[in-house]
């Protein structure tokens, strides 16, 4: 099982909400915690808040959408205590709910800008650190990278789907010392759904994460309806393949990763 006890962890979108919990969870822990957000004064609160229960912990404002801010993260971080060990990309932006055709173009943008691109910044400038040591990289997610669970936000959905993509291709390129995990919150409290719908504590749902990031789960989850909404799509698709593609005799013949796979292993020879 993973200790974070003496890891140095940076932790964006972490000065309140999940980000914060998970900066608590992991502090207490013996973990070095180095929080971001955009709003400098929310990040203030929070390292006061954590080094008050006995944290060692500080914090920078940072924009995950600019590189120089990352890189300047990142120099904050090694500055302050060496190599970081754990990278918890959760700095995120949800948008206000209207149709796809109602929503500006700048809004979609916008989204991917945080919700994607920040998170590809944060982990293109921090693998430095990861490569000779045990690591990990944490990508906080949604439900709705699994299926459309909010209503009239297809720019929020689009970025969350394709942060899933972003993901797994991570997981199958790094280092075999670096553990990466995607979390899957449904419904959490925080600023997202503050003052509009009621989700599971916090601390909750980080306790309950926790225990998959420690045990290297790739899909770390929480909220046991999600299945419900996951196989309504997957049984959609089943259906669609079984219908009018269904399975044969060496099938594999037109399939992508079959055949670069065949591709690679001839290059080998």
């Amino acid at each position: 099982m993973l200790s974070y006890k003496g890891q140095v962890i940076v932790i964006t979108g972490g000065a309140t909400g999940i980000g914060f919990a998970f900066a608590k969870a992991m502090g207490l822990e013996g973990g070095k915690i180095v929080i971001a957000s955009r709003r400098i004064q929310k990040v203030n609160d929070a390292v006061d808040k954590l080094r008050s229960i006995g944290i060692e912990a500080s914090g920078t404002n940072c924009d995950v959408s600019k590189r120089e801010d990352v890189l300047r993260l990142k120099s904050f971080a090694n500055q302050r205590y060496g190599k970081v060990n754990v990278l918890l990309n959760n700095a995120g932006i949800t948008q206000d709910q209207l149709p796809v055709l109602d929503t500006d173009i700048d809004v979609y943008r916008k989204l991917f800008e945080i919700n994607y691109f920040g998170v590809l910044n944060c982990i293109q400038i921090f693998a430095e650190d990861f490569k000779n040591a045990p690591s990990a990289i944490y990508n906080v997610g949604s439900e709705n990278s699994l299926f459309n669970g909010v209503p009239l936000a297809a720019g929020y959905i689009s970025t969350k789907h394709a942060l899933l993509g972003l993901t797994e291709s991570l997981r199958e390129e790094l280092w075999e010392n670096t553990n990466v995990s995607f979390i899957v919150p449904g419904l959490v409290e925080s600023e997202l759904s503050e003052g509009f719908l009621k989700g599971m504590d916090v601390d909750k749902f980080v306790s309950i994460i926790m225990k998959q990031l420690k045990a290297n789960q790739f899909y770390c989850v929480a909220h046991a309806h999600n299945i419900v909404r996951i196989n309504k799509r997957y049984e959609a698709l089943n259906t669609a393949y079984n219908t009018f593609a269904p399975r044969y005799m060496n099938d594999s013949e037109f399939d992508v990763r079959t055949q670069i796979n065949n591709i690679m292993k001839k290059e080998e020879i």
